[in-house]
C-alpha cells in the first residue's frame, strides 16, 4: 500500500501526505493485528499458569492494538487536513485574508479533535480491566464534586483553551497576522489552544498566553487587509519649498516599487515650538515589510534632496540678541 500510494503521491496530494504520516503508524497496526491472529487461544497451555500468562499477552495486545488505531487515526486526521492547509496556503491577494482565517481555524479544530480522540483512546485503555469497570458506577457518583475540583484546578488551562477557540472563530486573529504587542511589531507563527508565538521582526520569538489577547488590546495591522499606509516626518526650516518636494517625492514614488501605484501625499502638519516646520509624507504599500522598506527609502530620499538642493531649509535655530535687535 505504501509503494502504491507512494506512485500516486506524483500526482495526488492526499496520497503524499498519507505516506508521510500514516507509514509507520500502519505498520505499528499491521504488526499487532498480524500477532493477536497467530497468537490464538490455548496456545500457552491449558494450565493455570499459561492461562494467566495468555490473559496478561492478550490484555497488553488490546492496549496495543487501541494504542496503534488511535495513533493511525490521529495521523490519517493531520494528512487530511495537511492537503487543504497547502491549498490555503497558495491562495494570494484579497482571498488571502479569509485562507488564513481557515488554515487558523483548521489548525485549532484538528488538534481538538487529536486531544478528544487520545482521551477517548485512554478511556478505553481504562475499561478493558475488569477492576476499572467495577469502579465505574463509584466514579460516575462522584463525578460532580470531581468535576468541580478539577474545573478550579485547570481553570487558566481551560481559559486559554475557550479563547484560542474565541481567537480562531471570531476571527479577531489569524495565522500570519502583523500584530503589534507590548511595543513589538511581528507576525502571528503559531496559534494554539494555550499560546500564541510571535515572530517578531528581528527573529525573536514572543510567546504569550491566548488569554493575553482576550483581555489586552493589541494592534492588528492586517485585520481586514495586508494594505498598510507608511509615514515619513520631517523637521525643516520655514524656507523649505513645499511645492517642489511634493513634485520630487512624487517622481521617486513613481519609480519606486515598493509603493502600489495608490496612496500618496505630502502635507505640513504642525509648526513646532522650537521654529521648525513639520511635513508628513504618507504612502501606501501592498504589505506591512513593503511599508517598512517604503517608509525607510522615501526618508532617505527627503533627507538627501533637501540637504543638496536646498541646504538653507535644513533645521536651523534662530537667536535674537541685542546686536541684532539694534539692527532691525
Amino acid at each position: 500500500m505504501r509503494r502504491v500510494l507512494n506512485r500516486a503521491g506524483r500526482k495526488w496530494s492526499l496520497a503524499r501526505h498519507l505516506v508521510e504520516h500514516c507509514t509507520w503508524p500502519a505498520y505499528s497496526v499491521a504488526v499487532v493485528v498480524a500477532v493477536n491472529l497467530v497468537l490464538g487461544p490455548g496456545m500457552f497451555g491449558e494450565s493455570a499458569d499459561a492461562r494467566a500468562i495468555a490473559e496478561t499477552v492478550h490484555r497488553v495486545l488490546g492496549l496495543a492494538t487501541i494504542a496503534a488505531v488511535t495513533w493511525l487515526i490521529v495521523q490519517a486526521n493531520y494528512a487530511l487536513t495537511d492537503v487543504v492547509l497547502d491549498r490555503l496556503v497558495l491562495v494570494e491577494g484579497e482571498r488571502n485574508r479569509r485562507a488564513r482565517r481557515i488554515m487558523t481555524q483548521i489548525a485549532l479544530v484538528r488538534r481538538i479533535a487529536a486531544a478528544v480522540i487520545i482521551v477517548i483512546a485512554l478511556g478505553a485503555m481504562l475499561f478493558s480491566f475488569p477492576q476499572v469497570r467495577a469502579l465505574g458506577a463509584g466514579i460516575l457518583a462522584s463525578a460532580g464534586i470531581a468535576g468541580a475540583i478539577v474545573g478550579i484546578a485547570a481553570q487558566p488551562t481551560i481559559g486559554n483553551a475557550l479563547a484560542g477557540l474565541q481567537l480562531a472563530f471570531s476571527d479577531a486573529l489569524r495565522l500570519d497576522d502583523v500584530v503589534v504587542v507590548e511595543k513589538e511589531w511581528g507576525r502571528i507563527e503559531e496559534l494554539t489552544l494555550t499560546y500564541v508565538v510571535l515572530r517578531l521582526w528581528d527573529e525573536r520569538r514572543l510567546v504569550l498566553p491566548v488569554s493575553y489577547f482576550t483581555q489586552n488590546p493589541f494592534e492588528n495591522w492586517t485585520r481586514h487587509g495586508s494594505r498598510v499606509l507608511a509615514v515619513v516626518f520631517l523637521r525643516v526650516d520655514w524656507s523649505v519649498p513645499v511645492p517642489k518636494l511634493r513634485e520630487a517625492l512624487y517622481a521617486f514614488l513613481q519609480g519606486n516599487p515598493l509603493w502600489d501605484q495608490k496612496e500618496w501625499t505630502l502635507q505640513v502638519t504642525d509648526v513646532l515650538p522650537n521654529g521648525l516646520v513639520e511635513l508628513r509624507a504618507l504612502m501606501s504599500a501592498a504589505d506591512s515589510p513593503s511599508s517598512w522598506d517604503l517608509k525607510c527609502d522615501v526618508r532617505e530620499f527627503l533627507v538627501n534632496y533637501v540637504r543638496d538642493h536646498h541646504p538653507e531649509s535644513l533645521p536651523s535655530f534662530r537667536v535674537e540678541t541685542p546686536e541684532s535687535r539694534a539692527q532691525k
